[in-house]
């Protein structure tokens, strides 16, 4: 796709470099003169992105790899990838499910597709097993609430 803006950036997958992925995503969006609310979506989506990236990615080995977040803009379209370079999803219709973990003895809700799905127009997921994961979500500025 041809966008009007791009940027890639690509951070250690720690935990502490989730809210500075947020903050960029929610800058770049920015130039399209957002509303508080989309740009709290993006900044929730991009959130849950990153920290299934950083804690499904790469498991119990956080900074052996890395999180790749790149944004476009087209029209009035934001366009948003998050990609770690980890053990990928063998099955990304059950890993999406509600409520499911992959992670049997983790305390997590299970509900970080459901959400990137709530505040996002589209999300497709991506994911190549021993190898990638990519998270695609886009969000239309200036629309009107569904």
């Amino acid at each position: 796709m041809h966008y009007d803006n791009e940027f890639k950036l690509e951070m250690t997958a720690l935990s502490k470099n989730e809210s500075f992925a947020r903050v960029v995503a929610a800058a770049f969006a920015a130039q399209l003169d957002p509303i508080v609310s989309d740009i709290a979506d993006i900044k929730t989506a991009v959130s849950e992105a990153v920290t299934n990236a950083i804690i499904h990615g790469y498991g119990e080995n956080p900074k052996k790899g890395n999180v790749e977040l790149r944004c476009g803009i087209a029209g009035d379209t934001v366009y948003i990838e998050v990609t770690d370079f980890g053990c990928g999803i063998c099955d990304i219709e059950k890993a999406m499910t509600p409520l499911y973990s992959g992670s049997a003895c983790d305390e997590r809700s299970g509900m970080g597709f459901t959400v990137m799905e709530t505040f996002m127009d589209s999300v497709e997921v991506l994911s190549e097993p021993g190898k990638q994961t990519t998270v695609r979500m886009t969000k239309r500025i200036g629309a009107c609430p569904h």
